[in-house]
């Protein structure tokens, strides 16, 4: 099952945008750690306790709690505290339930965080094939998830209090793949990877439009090839943990009528007929006056990964989904998974923005 919207959480102040590579860029102390494609999602594997037990998790910028349990089991040692304190997460699609224990978390040998807050599942819904969710969004969304705290660091806070990182910025590369649990790609703690770019980087402020201003939420247009505008000056959401590119209802409709895509009923994507996919133009994504363009093989599900989502291996199936609302709520657009795929993206907790850049990937026609 496709992953759906799960935005969460608030943001802090605004910061002006820049264009280039910032200081985070070049930073030495930065480190880049391997990530998973799964066909629907990235995961990371991270070590917790000592010894420590490895766990897979979800790699979620659209949530700021990690925890572990849904499947593989937390192990107690020496490193462990259970706090007492309960902690609960909901998401769109899902949620989880237990209990906070601090303990050592390593997610490479160059990136161990001491007393780290976990929690450990004692119920998970709508979580399947990983662990838990490795939570890398900003501290704000933690609010009221843990009791007796009114927020809990997170693992790049306590990566930069205590002393790992020098800045606290997370660049994300991902790469269009055509098989699944290939390792395809790279989060880089404390800056971001210029070998993974071939532009410079366009920064953006969050949004101040709520409730996009409470997730990692930018402002942005988009047109459907060179003359139709889906959106306008819309405010939305970046999120790693949502699969789709999830446009509002009459945005979604003005792209299905365009493009003459037919709700499958099966993956509950859009299909186009070979003909159709050879007429596809452009999507055209502006944000803070660089243009980046979604070409008609990014708007399309790897024909290889079909199975994947129950669909049939001959179709072609549309990346755009329905967020369910009109435009103008306050969440017009989530970029999610496979918008993130074609871009390289930055989320800059110090200055509250977040960047994007193009790979050797944008273009690409493995799909």
């Amino acid at each position: 099952m496709l992953q759906g919207v799960r935005p969460h959480g608030p943001r802090g102040n605004q910061s002006p945008h820049h264009h280039g590579f910032s200081e985070a860029a070049i930073r030495p102390d930065a480190t880049g750690v391997d990530a998973t494609d799964t066909a629907m999602a990235y995961t990371v594997e991270i070590g917790v306790g000592d010894p420590e037990t490895k766990f897979t998790l979800l790699v979620d910028t659209g949530t700021s709690n990690t925890w572990v349990g849904a499947d593989k089991k937390y192990v107690a040692t020496k490193t462990s505290k259970n706090t007492g304190d309960t902690v609960s997460v909901n998401y769109g699609t899902g949620s989880f339930s237990g209990t906070e224990f601090l303990d050592k978390v390593t997610i490479s040998p160059d990136l161990i965080i001491e007393k780290q807050s976990i929690g450990v599942a004692s119920e998970s819904q709508g979580i399947s094939a990983v662990d838990g969710v490795f939570g890398i969004g900003p501290i704000d969304l933690t609010k009221d998830t843990v009791s007796g705290q009114l927020e809990v660091p997170t693992v790049l806070d306590n990566m930069t209090s205590q002393g790992i990182i020098k800045s606290n910025v997370l660049g994300i590369f991902f790469e269009p793949t055509v098989k699944e649990r290939t390792v395809t790609g790279e989060l880089t703690f404390g800056g971001f990877d210029q070998r993974k770019i071939t532009s410079n980087v366009t920064f953006t402020p969050i949004t101040t439009v709520k409730p996009a201003a409470e997730y990692w939420g930018i402002k942005q247009n988009i047109k459907y090839g060179k003359n139709l505008h889906l959106l306008s000056g819309s405010a939305g959401v970046v999120d790693t943990g949502t699969t789709l590119l999830v446009l509002a209802t009459d945005a979604y409709q003005a792209y299905q009528k365009a493009t003459g895509g037919v709700v499958d009923e099966t993956t509950t994507l859009l299909k186009v007929t070979e003909e159709q996919y050879n007429n596809l133009q452009s999507l055209y994504f502006e944000i803070d006056g660089t243009t980046f363009e979604m070409t008609p093989n990014a708007q399309i599900w790897p024909r290889s990964q079909n199975v994947d989502i129950g669909g049939d291996p001959n179709s072609i199936y549309l990346i755009a989904s329905d967020l369910g609302q009109p435009s103008g709520e306050g969440i017009d657009f989530v970029n999610g998974f496979t918008f993130l795929q074609r871009f390289y993206s930055v989320f800059d907790t110090d200055k509250t923005r977040v960047g994007f850049a193009t790979t050797a990937f944008t273009h690409a026609t493995t799909n």
